[in-house]
């Protein structure tokens, strides 16, 4: 039992004792070696967080990762074999005998599992990584921001991305991570393209074959136009929204709503001020229920419905109610939820995302994350009253875009007026009204206006 114990606590110190010194010194090398690395980049990582990002975001490290868990797992198990036969188990009494092969059992049950397990997970995240970042062409921040072009739409057999309802441009500092979420409205007309872009060619005076969602469908049935691309619906409206915003965009995410529900689940729910009632159903169907207003932690089938529903409301409130969504996830989703429910997590975005963000990216986006959850986020949504989505005043929606990350960069100051939102009152969910705009569109400070 002592030589078991000593393996449990040094591996290697058993044989080194009492059997094949030299598989003892290998054995306690390879130990103090792994311990040691484990120690020093942890220890790094605590200063340097790049360092733990490009761990856990590095296909081939993650897969010799992995190798090496799977073999220490079956080297650890040999030891404690070896050290229960030279204990010289025959030679106890039948009793003592069981006890040891019962520690045995355990001890070896227990730490090779634990190994073996661990292999499991870093075999999770590397095929997350295989699976979710499959993106090559790695791009360089715009005037110092990335922008990443957000796109949701409703699930459904070959129809969940063609026609994306929800346009968020997420412009992000790439030193400080202050985050300004520009919203596009799926029903504007009459916009223009990127100047010298495929579509900007085929519509010289602005779009009116649909709405802005309906670019996606419009390339989808005309691919000949895009021989180079993978996906020809994202592109043309990447092309849309630079020629709208001003914005480059560097990389795009395309969610599936439906899915979106096991992603929530998956972290435990999401606290939001449910500011009214939210019907549950509609669109099409009858409502079902409502989520009644308080302060309230909500599951994944309840999130969903606050960030869609739009019976009795209207896309502009809805449009606020899905900011206010995104703000809760990014503050209330920490590394420990994160690591404590890994693989459910994995497997929700996997099915729920696709993105062209490289895999050599992650740990970029990973930091920037945590700047972010430390800060305000603004937003600006490009609806009325503010802008008239079936002309809108490109011109305007420039300017608008430029002093929304200006005033974040703090290089303009906020504005001297509040908005008005009709003394406070709630629309559909969302302070404000129609009229007067909902707060959570057009605010500095996201976190406040929820």
């Amino acid at each position: 039992m002592a030589l078991m114990l000593m393996t449990l606590v040094l591996p290697g110190s058993a044989q080194l004792v009492a059997g094949n010194r030299k598989v003892g010194r290998t054995a306690i090398r390879i130990w103090f070696v792994s311990a040691i690395a484990i120690v020093l980049t942890l220890a790094v990582g605590l200063l340097w967080h790049e360092l733990l990002f490009y761990l856990v975001s590095n296909t081939v490290l993650l897969g010799l990762l992995r190798f090496a868990l799977m073999l220490v797992a079956i080297g650890w198990a040999g030891l404690f074999m070896d050290a229960w036969r030279i204990g010289q188990p025959l030679s106890l009494a039948i009793q003592h005998r069981r006890a040891a092969v019962g520690l045995n059992g355990v001890l070896c049950l227990s730490v090779a599992g634990s190994l073996l397990f661990g292999a499991h997970l870093v075999g999770v995240q590397r095929d997350f990584m295989l699976t979710m970042f499959g993106g090559n062409h790695v791009t360089d921040a715009h005037d110092g921001r990335f922008n990443v072009l957000l796109l949701g739409g409703d699930s459904g057999a070959g129809r969940w991305g063609l026609r994306p309802d929800s346009m968020t441009v997420a412009s992000i500092d790439a030193k400080t991570g202050r985050t300004v979420l520009i919203a596009l409205p799926r029903n504007m007309e009459n916009f223009p393209f990127r100047k010298g872009t495929v579509m900007d060619e085929q519509f010289p005076d602005g779009f009116d074959a649909d709405y802005l969602n309906g670019v996606s469908t419009w390339a989808g049935d005309n691919t000949e136009l895009f021989p180079k691309s993978e996906n020809p619906g994202v592109d043309a409206t990447i092309m849309a929204i630079e020629g709208i915003t001003g914005l480059r965009i560097n990389y795009w995410a395309m969610v599936n709503l439906e899915g979106f529900k096991d992603l929530v689940d998956a972290v435990g729910g999401v606290t939001l001020n449910v500011r009214s009632p939210i019907p549950v159903g509609g669109l099409g169907s009858d409502v079902t229920g409502y989520i009644q207003p308080g302060v309230r932690k909500l599951n994944g089938h309840d999130t969903l419905w606050f960030a869609r529903a739009r019976d009795g409301s209207d896309d502009y409130s809805r449009m606020a109610r899905q900011k206010c969504v995104m703000n809760a996830m990014l503050n209330q989703i920490s590394p420990q939820v994160a690591i404590s429910n890994f693989e459910k997590i994995a497997k929700a975005s996997s099915a729920m995302i696709s993105t062209d963000i490289p895999a050599s990216e992650v740990d970029t986006f990973m930091q920037l994350a945590l700047k972010a959850k430390g800060q305000k986020v603004s937003t600006l949504s490009l609806v009325p009253p503010m802008i008239v989505t079936s002309q809108p005043d490109i011109g305007l929606i420039h300017r608008k875009v430029k002093e929304a990350i200006a005033r974040a960069d703090g290089t303009a100051p906020a504005p001297t007026k509040a908005r008005s939102h009709s003394g406070d009152v709630v629309t559909g969910g969302s302070v404000g009204s129609l009229h007067d705009g909902y707060a959570a569109n057009q605010s500095d400070d996201l976190g406040a206006a929820c």
